[in-house]
């Protein structure tokens, strides 16, 4: 779906506010603007023996009942008149039913609508009126009350209501824009995931209540309106020559939640896929040019799932619009995708190349969708994972394909795989799979857990089966089950059948229990054979599960040596505590490396004997990069939980000093940020920036502030990367040339390239044209150091001139800046609580901006201050974000307290004169 998180700042930026991860938010790039699809369901099935929680804070699960069958629809005739002054919609339905039991009564689902008459007519027989409307409302139900009962058999349901077009950016609501002119104007538009379609008309609002559509809109003759598919005719409202009638072509039978409509002023590029689909991408108006970037990567990308699926796009054509509000990232309706601005649109002078990799991906993830949750749907919200583990896995090999120097495979590795392993990690996670009942329970699913951890096990199984029996699999499973609904299960069994392998067996294990193991490595040398004694145990982020209760997980192990890093050796399946391997043919002197590639889902600990021989491989480069990053990350996470010391981290991290990848660089620059925000509360600071400037700099000299002939996409990352954490960590030399630019800039001397706004930017926010510079500028608002101004900043947060979606990052921007943002963003947040509240409606958003808000801090008092005032000022939708943030409160403390000392005596030796 929804994309949520908020993908990008720099990944430091994103990982030091998020010391585990959309929703909302993401990757390195990815990190900050993936506000996209990310909540999280609450667990049911959790394996006893996977959790260590306190089940006394976990919320009580509400009672849910489902719709009842006796009646269900099978095709909805529906006619909307929106209204864009006064914010209201008139709506007739005309639904064809199949009444299965005789009944007396309708149940449907409805929320914020006023049903104005409604009655049932049996196919061949008479009229009868609905006698009462009785609405639930907690549960969102209408119960539709009939004089005598629906004999079994057809009928046509006849409903007219009104609705408002709210602004809480779901279900049927306005979208403020302004025009070129500057005049303040209001679309009419839709977000139906999960539970929102009920806003727009009565509906059966589950999805594996399918039917087919037909959508008119009675609109503004000015304006443009759009629906899930093409117009088959457009004519004069015969009471308004001011409106149009716009019919659309009946849709396949789909769910809905994919239903969407979109009124308001917008222009198009247009282009046609290599297999005859038509693709066009909506713009604000006067800003075609921007959809360019969009257009290109959809005609490539359909037709490469075309070839991956072997299954045809099955419908005519396909939109993809820019929405001015929008809560998530994006939305893949069939054949509209909505999108967030910043998701979309790609200026070709003034977007950075982080920017140009977040559209590939966010257009990559949300038309997989178009077969992968659209043709085939989740029979219910316990299966979400599926949907959006599996978009957010082959978005990347969706971009690798169009975009190969992307380098994107290392990039998910630091963007959703190290996430997905700091989330999991924590004693409040959640199964990736995990029972749904109440629809409220949905949005808190929408997380890191079921995105980015989805994704990484999907990768592992992709590996573990191989490309040619996965795709045999997956065109299995898309055949068997098109315009259908299908469980977890359901896939398993189809990727078993094409495989031969265990797959259902290996995959419950790590879709059904919370966390993952650390695989712990010793060998020894027999002649010319490596023996190896590996065992696994749960990895918790506050040190190893000791107990007797503790889960296994059936582990896909690869195996390389220094003879050949890039060749996997060895693959055995891990199903027991523990096992020895032998490895034929390595002679002493070669290393041995577990999980080349960085895909199987746990962390590792080697030998100290181990480790020591593979330190070469990250100084001479001969480790691949995305093992390197492995290697760094692995150990800053057991650094973290108390298993190794924090100051063997920083040894390791100055090996890097040559290291020339991006992706590395940007792994170490989160863990850096973590660490920098860790050590913000004691009173050597400074000593920490004295490090990372030291680290940063020769790759800063190398890079230089000007692009240089030949280079590419990566380089440019980079060099804003380098820069930008220079100039935060206070390089003096980075914060003169930064201040020239930005002089010269602000002056019309020399535009400042788009790669380097971010590390010196902070132009006047009124003046730019583009969401992208906007949000750009918010980003960065907040790591100003007055205490005066952090308090405008703040202010200006909640104004007018940002977003509602965006106010959340200009929060977060001023938390993750310093010690005193830190503080005056949480005060901030609980001063303003009940209008930040009522604006994000309990959705994802409330639980990134809680995450945000307190979970740099590191004193123990501070996580008990956040659980009593959310004891008190309930957020439904963001408990267990609540609960992780506490947790890692306290993690954050308990390390400090832990190597505090250590980390201060190692920084100041280094510092220290040679005897």
């Amino acid at each position: 779906m929804l994309l949520v998180l908020g993908r990008r700042v720099s990944l430091s930026f994103v990982k030091r506010v998020i010391p585990q991860d959309p929703v909302l938010l993401s990757k390195p790039i990815l990190q900050n603007f993936r506000t996209i699809k990310f909540r999280v369901i609450h667990s049911s099935t959790v394996f006893a023996s996977a959790t260590r929680q306190n089940t006394d804070t976990m919320p009580e699960r509400r009672p849910f009942v489902r719709l009842p069958t006796d009646v269900y629809p099978v095709n909805y005739g529906l006619c909307l008149k929106p209204d864009l002054i006064d914010f209201t919609f008139e709506g007739k339905l005309e639904a064809i039913v199949e009444v299965n039991l005789a009944t007396n009564q309708i149940v449907m689902n409805c929320a914020d609508i006023d049903i104005i008459t409604a009655s049932f007519v049996p196919e061949g027989g008479e009229e009868i009126n609905a006698t009462g409307f009785n609405y639930q409302n907690e549960d969102e139900k209408v119960t539709l009350s009939f004089p005598s009962a629906l004999q079994k058999g057809s009928g046509t349901l006849k409903i007219d209501f009104v609705g408002e077009l709210n602004d809480k950016m779901k279900g049927f609501y306005r979208s403020k824009y302004a025009t070129p002119a500057g005049e303040i104007r209001y679309a009419a538009v839709t977000q139906f995931e999960a539970t929102d379609a009920r806003r727009a008309f009565p509906c059966w609002d589950e999805p594996a209540i399918k039917a087919t559509f037909d959508v008119s809109l009675i609109v503004p003759k000015d304006r443009v309106a759009l629906s899930n598919m093409n117009v088959i005719d457009r004519k004069p409202h015969p009471e308004d020559d001011s409106l149009l009638e716009v019919k659309f072509a009946t849709t396949p039978i789909m769910s809905t939640y994919l239903v969407a409509f979109v009124i308001g002023e917008y222009d198009f590029v247009e282009g046609q896929s290599s297999d005859g689909v038509t693709v066009r991408v909506y713009t604000p108006t006067g800003k075609a040019e921007q959809g360019k970037f969009a257009l290109e990567v959809a005609v490539k990308t359909l037709p490469f799932y075309n070839d991956y699926f072997n299954v045809p796009y099955p419908l005519p054509k396909i939109d993809l619009i820019a929405i001015a509000d929008f809560a998530a990232g994006a939305m893949e309706n069939w054949g509209l995708v909505t999108y967030r601005e910043t998701a979309l649109l790609i200026d070709p002078k003034n977007s950075c190349s982080s920017s140009r990799q977040w559209v590939a991906l966010v257009v990559g993830h949300e038309l997989a969708h178009q077969w992968f949750g659209n043709l085939v749907t989740m029979e219910w919200w316990t299966h979400l994972w599926l949907n959006e583990g599996f978009a957010s896995w082959i978005e990347y090999l969706c971009v690798d394909h169009c975009f190969p120097d992307y380098d994107i495979w290392t990039q998910f590795v630091s963007a959703d795989y190290t996430r997905a392993l700091d989330l999991d990690a924590l004693d409040n996670s959640h199964p990736i799979e995990v029972n749904v009942g109440h629809p409220s329970e949905v949005d808190e699913i929408f997380d890191a857990i079921s995105y980015s951890k989805g994704a990484s096990v999907i990768r592992m199984l992709h590996n573990y089966i191989g490309d040619e029996d996965f795709r045999k699999g997956m065109h299995s499973y898309l055949l068997k089950f098109q315009h259908k609904n299908a469980a977890t299960e359901d896939l398993w069994d189809c990727l078993e059948q094409a495989s031969g392998k265990p797959i259902a067996l290996v995959m419950s294990s790590w879709t059904k229990q919370m966390g993952f193991p650390i695989i712990v490595v010793d060998q020894e040398q027999q002649g010319d054979d490596r023996i190896l004694k590996i065992s696994q145990k749960k990895f918790c982020a506050s040190g190893p599960h000791n107990g007797e209760d503790c889960p296994n997980w059936m582990v896909p192990i690869s195996i390389c040596t220094g003879e050949d890093p890039g060749c996997t050796k060895l693959k055995v399946l891990l199903d027991s505590p523990e096992t020895t391997i032998t490895i034929n043919n390595v002679s002493p002197d070669q290393w041995v490396k577990i999980n080349p590639g960085t895909v199987g889902f746990y962390r590792i600990q080697y030998s100290s004997a181990m480790l020591e021989s593979l330190l070469p491989g990250i100084r001479d480069l001969t480790l691949l990069p995305v093992d390197r990053l492995g290697l760094q990350n692995d150990l800053f996470s057991l650094s973290r939980a108390g298993m190794i010391s924090t100051v063997e981290v920083l040894k390791l991290m100055e090996a890097f000093v040559n290291e020339p990848n991006y992706t590395v660089w940007s792994d170490l620059s989160c863990n850096l940020g973590v660490l920098s925000s860790l050590l913000s509360h004691t009173d050597f600071h400074e000593e920490i920036q004295e490090f990372i400037r030291d680290l940063f700099t020769p790759i800063g000299l190398k890079l230089g502030w000007e692009c240089k002939q030949g280079e590419g996409h990566l380089d440019a990352l980079l060099r804003g990367l380098v820069l930008g954490k220079l100039g935060k960590a206070g390089h003096k030399p980075t914060l003169e040339e930064a201040r020239r630019r930005f002089k010269d800039h602000v002056e019309g001397k020399q535009i400042l390239s788009a790669d380097l706004r971010s590390p010196v930017s902070c132009s006047l926010h009124k003046q730019a044209d583009m969401q992208e510079e906007k949000n750009r500028i918010e980003r960065v608002l907040g790591a100003i150091s007055a205490p005066d101004l952090i308090q405008k900043v703040l202010t200006f947060a909640l104004s007018e001139e940002v977003r509602p979606q965006d106010t959340v990052s200009v929060i977060g921007g001023v938390a993750g800046s310093s010690k005193h943002g830190r503080k005056a963003a949480w005060k901030f947040v609980k001063d303003n609580w009940e209008e930040l509240h009522n604006r994000y409606q309990g959705g994802f958003l409330i639980s990134r901006l809680i995450k945000l808000s307190v979970d740099g801090f590191a004193i123990d008092k501070m996580a008990a201050e956040v659980k009593s005032f959310f004891e008190s000022h309930h957020a439904p939708a963001a408990e267990r974000t609540v609960q992780q943030c506490c947790e890692n409160i306290l993690l954050n403390a308990a390390w400090l307290k832990r190597d505090a000392d250590d980390i201060h005596q190692y920084l100041l030796k280094r510092k220290a004169p040679p005897v």
